[in-house]
This record gives C-alpha cells, structure tokens and sequence, in this order.
C-alpha cells in the first residue's frame, strides 16, 4: 500500500501546526486509498543543519540524521504542513528537508498551508524547495486562514469552506505517489 506522512513544519512550543497535522491526519485516515502517518519532525530533534557532507552524498555522520533518514525512506510520498513566516516556509521545515536528498526524490507531495494570507507566500517558496529535491509537487493545496481558520488565533477550527480544500489536494498526492512508484522503479532499473 502507498504510504504517505502528514508532515509538521514547526517545532515551537506551542505551535498550531501540530493541531493542523493532526487534523489534516484524521481526514487522510478516511480513505482507504493509501496509509498515512503523522510525522512530527519536532520529534527527530534536528539541529541547525550540522552534517558535513552534502545530503546528496548520504554520507551522515550523525544519529539523529540517520534516524530521519530511515524515517523519510519508509514513504512514497508527503504531506507538508506550513505555515507562513515572514512571507516564506518556516525555518523548521526548511531546515529539515535541508537533512536529505535521496530519501525525498521521485516522490510526490502536498501541501497545506495557513497564515493571514492562508500561507500562500509559504506554500509557493516551499514548491521551490520541493522542486530542488525532485518532488513532484501537486498543484491543488490547502490552504487556511488565521483570522478565520483558528478561534483566538490558536485553536485550529476550520471553516467548511477551508476545510474542502484538503480533499483535492488528497486526491491528487496519492495518485501522484503511486505514479512516482513506477518512476523509482525505472530509475533503479536503469541504475
């Protein structure tokens, strides 16, 4: 079955990403088209990128890089969840994604984004990003606002309207992972 992780993009205390995730999970676990994991990179405590070798070497010195490593080798595609700091993808994910490249190529993705302009600035620089780490990103994303998305700017609380637009986006990631499964397979064969 076609694995894909729901991404967090913070590591704050504190953090409302979580609580995105975490949604964004729950609506991923009613289908039935691929299996889905919360991957919260709080837990991998990865500090300011510290490898040094290139991640396209894959030559990690580190145990918390080798453990992400493992941990971002186990799926066919991804889910990221961003929200928008000071207009651009927050420092966390960035830094994480940083970590990797192998592990990340010919592989799909989505995005959810939110922040006063539903993260639409985040979301285009994390396409850049993903674009670098040869991973075909799908065009539909969600997107949520902070002034209408979360009660007292914390507590997240979507709209029907915001909420709609995960589905889409859903739905184009999975078929996208399972068509990059036939794009690894060429390429290890060709290897």
């Amino acid at each position: 079955m076609t694995k894909i992780a729901i991404v967090t993009g913070s590591t704050r205390p504190g953090r409302i990403n979580l609580g995105v995730a975490e949604w964004v999970l729950a609506q991923a676990q009613l289908r039935s088209d691929a299996e889905f994991e919360l991957v919260d990179i709080a837990a991998y405590n990865l500090p300011i990128l510290d490898e040094g070798y290139p991640a396209a070497y894959q030559n990690y010195t580190n145990d918390h890089t080798k453990v992400w490593s493992e941990k971002i080798a186990e799926f066919d595609g991804f889910v990221f969840i961003t929200g928008e700091y000071n207009h651009s993808v927050t420092p966390a994910l960035a830094n994480a994604l940083s970590y990797l490249n192998a592990e990340f190529a010919n592989k799909a993705a989505g995005i959810v984004g939110y922040g006063s302009a539903s993260g639409v600035r985040a979301v285009e620089h994390l396409r850049g990003i993903l674009s670098e780490l040869q991973i075909a990103h799908v065009q539909k994303t969600g997107m949520f606002s902070l002034f209408t998305d979360f009660e007292n700017f914390s507590t997240f609380a979507p709209t029907e309207l915001s909420a709609a637009t995960v589905a889409p986006m859903l739905d184009q990631t999975v078929v996208w992972a399972k068509a990059m499964e036939t794009v690894r397979d060429a390429a290890l064969v060709a290897a």
